[in-house]
């Protein structure tokens, strides 16, 4: 007998004291069969869950206080014992707030168990809790993914299913990423923090002064910052920030224009070489009219350097008189009017009206990148439908994993070369090349992968006929010598303008031979005679005796390599004029005449006979007129050459030459760096000149080139040193506030 009840040797009886939400204990008479007294299991027992639905009670005497005695017999509905995991026996948390349970196993010598004085709540302490959270009142548990509530007394097994069912592959993220799992409809989180910490504060000064600096090199306009929700989200980190207004920003930023310009003005003084400009003009979304003017030149250490001066708005209506007056405005802030030697212009049509102001007393330009992308859109003409249908397949690649994937493993099995995403769909040149090179190179991979995808794809029509196929495979050929000579013209160190001419009398060359043969379709020869139409059309504004200089002085192409339309006589003798007068006595004049201050350290006058044989020197110029000559004379340098290291090493040899060599080598042969005209890292920089207001368009254009060019952001002629902000940003006092000035130094 144990506690009142029959017990045999086959015969387990445990008393379990159980205390349930009505603060009431019953004792449950538990018949486990086929448990010896070794506890070995031999038959069915216990189930590892079970449901309150599913219990037999028998009614029994109340043991302790109150409750009621029940009893657990084999008829009721349990799993085998051997089927019970060790560790949900021993997991108490699958039923909400038991006390902890007393098991007394039935022998002869020990047959009563005593109850508990007083139960004790033990806490629960499933996996499964960790994915919720108990408000602070201890009546509910709440779902940290989606925040839905369960009484503080639902079974883990609930909540278990719960996750299963409402958040499948919980169980791969951590606590943390249960806060950033998004839910159908989030709600703030309101759980209590464990201790009160007060947020550090902060130099709202110097706060701005970073946002100012974010503004510049983004080219954003101060009213980016009113945004409400963005200053909302600086507020969910510190409610003390507050922002400049739009208004403060704008005067920050023109002061900030005016003292980086000063500086400008000041480094363009010691500059003492000829200076070439460059002009770029655009029209911005509000229809306003702007050129920028861009200067470069040589320094004594052959050193090519380039820097914008100023981002001029030209006013209405933009005639050749108004863009003229506004250039010369720049110049002369700068002080620098009568040291132009060429300007660079972009052939735009507002070009073409600065073009016809010839008082100017330099040479004018056409670019020669903008020209060379003219002539290839014309080539392009006849395959654009079908460039358009190969982009938008390439759109849906670049937007979707799986079908960028499946292309790469299509690509690796026809064994059509590896491609890496995203791949350039841009509308330059680049962009449109590659559109032609996924043609000709993955045409197979290309018609399986959008097979298999049709209804993914919208059935757009993407496969191509074999009649395009057929085009886009022609115009690749034709077209694949220009890419060539597109990515040494952006790859060039120094882009001369004798390397230039070298590359477009060969486009000129390709042109005409495609145009000329009786092998190509009449198709592409049409196109071939609208782009040899622009090609004459360059070739009629560069060729000039002021680009001959330019292009014999580049060591790798002389008199050898430039366009034979270009190389005459009359082109060399003028040369040797300008030589003569501008670069052998005015820089050397003792050289140049042969005399010394030596020769009247006396102070003595010279002779009549010495007079005269000076006069015969000048007109002579025998030295400096073989300085040309030697150098005509020699082989021109390989094409890889540095062509200011070898003016560098060779400046000894040809001193007046070389000095002539630093002002002609100078001079720009394209408008803007041909990447940006050819590939499409020139998209982000035409939103940022299409899309500024007008108020800070000039501003913020000349301030972020002047940074990048490696002037330091002045306020007020005061160096804004925003590394010792960075480092006063994580510096943290004792008494919790940041460690910024009050003043940026």
């Amino acid at each position: 007998m144990v506690n009142g009840f029959p017990c045999c040797s086959e015969t387990l009886i445990v008393s379990v004291c159980v205390k349930f939400d009505f603060s009431c204990s019953v004792l449950f008479r538990l018949s486990f069969i086929g448990v010896d007294l070794k506890g070995e299991v031999t038959l069915p027992a216990l189930s590892e869950t079970f449901a309150a639905s599913s219990m037999n009670f028998e009614a029994g005497t109340v043991s302790g206080k109150s409750g009621n005695l029940m009893e657990w017999n084999v008829n009721n509905a349990f799993k085998s014992l051997k089927d019970m995991e060790p560790k949900a026996m021993m997991d108490m948390t699958l039923i909400p707030s038991i006390d902890p349970i007393d098991i007394g196993l039935g022998s002869s010598e020990k047959g009563n168990v005593a109850p508990p004085a007083k139960p004790r709540k033990k806490s629960m302490t499933s996996l499964y809790l960790k994915f919720f959270e108990t408000a602070p009142d201890g009546k509910s548990r709440r779902c940290k993914f989606c925040k839905q509530s369960y009484s503080i007394s639902t079974a883990t097994g609930n909540l278990g299913r719960h996750l299963n069912h409402r958040h499948p592959g919980y169980d791969k993220m951590g606590v943390g990423d249960a806060v950033n799992n998004t839910a159908p409809q989030p709600s703030p989180v309101t759980k209590k923090p464990q201790s009160q910490v007060k947020p550090p504060s902060v130099d709202l000064d110097h706060l701005n002064w970073l946002l100012l600096k974010f503004l510049i090199l983004g080219s954003l306009p101060p009213s980016t910052l009113e945004e409400e929700w963005l200053s909302n989200s600086f507020k969910f980190l510190n409610s003390s920030v507050k922002f400049w207004t739009g208004q403060k920003f704008q005067a920050v930023i023109l002061e900030v224009f005016k003292s980086m310009r000063d500086d400008v003005k000041a480094y363009m003084e010691q500059v003492n070489s000829r200076v070439s400009i460059t002009l770029d003009f655009w029209t911005s979304y509000e229809q306003v009219s702007y050129m920028s003017v861009k200067a470069h030149w040589i320094d004594e250490n052959w050193s090519l350097h380039n820097i914008l001066l100023d981002i001029s708005h030209i006013p209405y209506p933009c005639g050749g008189t108004n863009i003229y007056q506004s250039l010369v405005k720049v110049l002369k802030m700068y002080n620098i009017e009568s040291r132009i030697l060429s300007c660079t212009h972009d052939n735009s049509q507002n070009a073409m009206h600065l073009d016809g102001q010839k008082v100017v007393p330099f040479c004018y330009i056409p670019c020669a990148a903008r020209t060379l992308n003219l002539i290839i859109e014309d080539g392009l003409r006849t395959v654009k439908p079908v460039i358009s249908k190969i982009r938008e397949f390439v759109l849906e690649m670049n937007a979707s994993v799986e079908i960028s994937e499946e292309f790469n493993k299509t690509t690796a099995a026809y064994q059509e070369g590896s491609w890496k995403f995203p791949l350039d769909a841009s509308t330059r040149w680049s962009g449109n090349y590659l559109m032609l090179d996924i043609v000709r190179k993955a045409s197979k991979s290309m018609d399986a992968v959008i097979r298999n995808h049709e209804d993914t794809l919208g059935n757009r029509n993407m496969l191509l006929s074999p009649a395009e196929k057929n085009a886009i495979n022609i115009m690749h050929a034709y077209l694949e010598p220009f890419y060539k000579t597109t990515n040494n013209i952006c790859t060039s160190k120094v882009l001369t303008i004798g390397l230039v001419l070298f590359f477009m009398d060969h486009v000129s060359e390709m042109i005409a031979a495609c145009r000329d043969s009786r092998h190509n379709p009449d198709w592409l020869k049409s196109t071939a005679e609208d782009m040899a139409k622009k090609s004459r059309s360059y070739n009629g504004q560069v060729y000039n005796v002021f680009t001959y200089m330019a292009a014999i002085l580049d060591p790798r192409i002389k008199s050898d390599l430039i366009p034979e339309s270009l190389n005459s006589e009359n082109n060399l003798e003028e040369a040797r004029n300008h030589f003569m007068r501008n670069y052998s006595t005015s820089h050397f004049p003792a050289m140049a005449n042969g005399y010394t201050a030596q020769d009247s350290e006396d102070g003595g006058s010279v002779s009549f006979a010495e007079e005269i044989a000076r006069k015969r020197r000048r007109v002579s110029m025998s030295t400096a007129t073989d300085e040309l000559t030697q150098y005509l004379s020699e082989p021109p340098a390989p094409i890889p050459t540095d062509v200011l290291e070898w003016w560098k090493a060779n400046s000894t040899r040809y001193p007046r030459l070389s000095v002539m060599a630093r002002d002609f080598l100078a001079v720009q042969a394209t408008s803007v760096a041909p990447d940006e005209l050819f590939c499409r890292k020139g998209d982000e920089v035409d939103k940022q000149k299409f899309c500024l207001p007008h108020g800070n368009m000039q501003s913020l254009l000349c301030i972020r080139s002047w940074i990048q060019s490696g002037f330091k952001l002045k306020y007020q002629s005061a160096e804004v040193d925003y590394e010792k902000l960075m480092e006063s940003a994580t510096a943290i006092t004792d008494n919790g506030s940041t460690g910024f000035d009050k003043k940026p130094k």
